[in-house]
């Protein structure tokens, strides 16, 4: 979590450093399918298996930005909840999502900047 605005979701005062929460999700091949109709990111890699299995993969993978976006579950849903503004974030992808894996994102507070009302 790079940046984010609290709005009315818990209070600063609620928030410590060290705080975290979590979103765990068994990524399916519909999700796979509906990411790609609502981002319009048809690439042979998520929704071509043919394509896929010659990729250096072996198999269909999911979208990268699809497990990024659990990121934004944490933040909206959970800490610090309902109302947060999203406003930045670095990603590394180090290992390919495949159909059936199970991801965890987890967020934790490292920076409170209480004058901004933000929290890294």
């Amino acid at each position: 979590m790079e940046g984010c605005l609290i709005m009315n979701g818990k209070t600063m005062s609620e928030i410590a450093l060290g705080d975290s929460a979590s979103f765990t999700k068994t990524v399916t091949e519909a999700d796979v399918v509906q990411f790609a109709g609502i981002s319009g990111d048809f690439n042979p890699a998520h929704i071509d298996a043919v394509s896929a299995e010659k990729s250096m993969f072996g198999q269909r993978i999911a979208h990268g930005m699809l497990s990024a976006g659990f990121i934004s579950t944490v933040l909206g849903t959970q800490l610090p909840g309902p109302g947060t503004i999203y406003m930045a974030q670095e990603l590394r992808f180090t290992k390919p999502v495949y159909f059936g894996d199970t991801v965890t994102a987890t967020c934790t507070v490292v920076e409170r900047i209480e004058e901004k009302n933000r929290l890294k």
